[in-house]
């Protein structure tokens, strides 16, 4: 309940989608894959540096899968900024990366691109070869910059993403 009350304590300072970016975060947090998916429109694209291009369900499905893997996962935002058309804020992530346990704390910036209330572009950025340090641990440091690690973890996440749709119908392509 806390939640909401800071939503509606905040209102007065935030304008619309500038809720909408708090109501999303404020879902992550929670866990709350749904809540997140409901921010978004149908058609919304999503990119970062592991998962590049994602359309609609795509997007969708990526999110259910990053929380309902994520057991230790905590989420903050701060610095939402938004007009009618386009916003920004950044967010931190610390939980520990399934492959190997280790702790990870990414930070991270958005961007976002609005359409009759809903994000239809969102697109975070962070430091890559940071993470990889973090989550990989030795070859991280060693190789995360290269690109041959890097396209290795992007095609490692599109597995897992890949395989978490073909377990859930709902995010197939019809």
């Amino acid at each position: 309940m806390p939640d909401q009350t800071y939503l509606i304590l905040n209102s007065n300072f935030m304008n619309s989608n500038e809720l909408m970016v708090n109501k999303f975060y404020t879902c992550f947090q929670k866990k709350d894959w749904k809540g997140m998916q409901g921010c978004y429109a149908d058609d919304v694209t999503f990119s970062d540096p592991v998962f590049q291009n994602l359309k609609g369900k795509n997007a969708l499905a990526m999110w259910h899968m990053l929380v309902s893997a994520g057991k230790d996962l905590t989420v903050s935002s701060n610095n939402i900024k938004a007009n009618d058309l386009s916003g920004s804020c950044d967010w931190e992530a610390h939980y520990s990366f399934s492959r190997t346990g280790r702790k990870v704390h990414n930070i991270i910036h958005a961007e976002f691109k609005f359409e009759h209330g809903k994000i239809v572009e969102h697109c975070d950025s962070f430091d890559l070869w940071r993470w990889s340090r973090m989550a990989l641990g030795t070859s991280g440091v060693l190789l995360g910059w290269s690109s041959i690690v890097r396209n290795k973890i992007r095609g490692t996440a599109n597995s897992s993403l890949h395989k978490f749709i073909n377990e859930h119908h709902e995010y197939r392509s019809e």
